[in-house]
């Protein structure tokens, strides 16, 4: 196989913190193990800030003003252009939480799903530590709720594990927990 002269060459650097990948070299299984609890402790903290903003945005007891800024960034973060969630009409809000909106159920479980299917990129042990940390974010979002969170992050967290579900699914791997 003959490589064109117009691609650049590229350098590979040797460090304990380079991006190893199946074309390089194989990773060691303490690698894998902090690699499964990184993935873990990510997909805990978008599923818990993506089930937040969902009860915040429903409920008439939050105090906008508090927590403004954390609420915003995190929007910008998850792809949200939008006005302002404080400067948003009654009938804007519900707009978002609608059906199609930027947090209706759909929106934000296929946000939540997809930050674990691309993270995971095939591997199975990767797929199911997701899986576990989006269940986690979702029991510590209800803990910081003091509840049951509300319906629309219910739904919202049945139908993200419905898509990783899916996704494992098509993959030939088995949805059953094999540890259980």
């Amino acid at each position: 196989m003959q490589i064109p002269s117009n691609i650049a060459n590229t350098t590979v650097r040797s460090s304990p913190h380079t991006i190893k990948t199946d074309f390089t070299e194989k990773i060691s299984k303490e690698e894998a193990n902090d690699l499964r609890t990184k993935i873990e402790e990510n997909t805990t903290f978008f599923a818990l800030k993506s089930t937040n903003i969902q009860g915040k945005l429903v409920s008439s007891k939050v105090d906008f003003k508090e927590a403004y800024a954390d609420m915003q960034k995190f929007l910008k973060d998850v792809g949200y252009e939008g006005k302002p969630i404080a400067e948003l009409s009654k009938e804007e809000a519900g707009a978002l939480v609608a059906k199609d909106g930027f947090f209706g159920i759909d929106k934000t479980a296929e946000r939540i799903a997809n930050f674990v299917i691309k993270g995971a990129g095939g591997d199975e042990d990767k797929l199911r530590s997701g899986k576990a940390g989006m269940l986690q974010g979702f029991r510590e979002a209800e803990a910081m709720w003091g509840k049951e969170l509300p319906e629309i992050s219910q739904k919202s967290m049945h139908k993200a594990l419905e898509i990783v579900d899916k996704e494992m699914s098509d993959l030939g791997f088995s949805i059953l927990n094999k540890k259980a």
